[in-house]
């Protein structure tokens, strides 16, 4: 009879210390997912703001519509819904002129080119700008009322 009073009492020691131990693994794997969370919404403000700032500076035109696009461009494949929200469609001469110029070089890649090789390509582009500026307009309407929506979303 004591045996079984013995084999009870480590029964209830070791429910009560794993009880415990999952506790403590509960509380950890929820300050996971909070700070997880928190990360996900700094990156996800980062992602906004840097859109919502090319987009001004390109209706601006202080940021030339080429590099914009492709800034933008990225930004949004960046986004964590980008492969379900369409944002070709939704914003079609953005992602045309992107398409269009990501083969260009870029920073210390025109390094590499020939000058006349370089202002072909700067001629090229600057045709597309020409071509598309109005429509890249409408895109960057329609990107920051987006932007602003996603935000008010994600502060509600």
């Amino acid at each position: 009879m004591v045996l079984m009073w013995i084999l009870l009492i480590v029964a209830i020691l070791i429910i009560a210390g794993l009880s415990v131990y999952a506790g403590m693994l509960l509380t950890r794997l929820r300050s996971q997912n909070k700070a997880v969370r928190t990360a996900e919404g700094k990156r996800l403000h980062y992602l906004h703001e840097s859109i919502e700032t090319i987009a001004k500076a390109m209706q601006q035109e202080q940021c030339p519509l080429s590099e914009g696009c492709i800034r933008i461009a990225v930004l949004l494949d960046n986004m964590p819904q980008a492969s379900s929200a369409g944002f070709p469609q939704r914003f079609p001469a953005i992602h045309d002129m992107y398409e269009r110029i990501k083969h260009m070089p870029t920073h210390e890649a025109r390094k590499d080119y020939p000058k006349k090789e370089i202002r072909k390509l700067d001629l090229e582009r600057e045709g597309y700008e020409e071509e598309m500026s109005s429509a890249i307009q409408a895109d960057i309407i329609e990107i920051l009322v987006w932007v602003r929506a996603e935000r008010a979303a994600q502060t509600s």
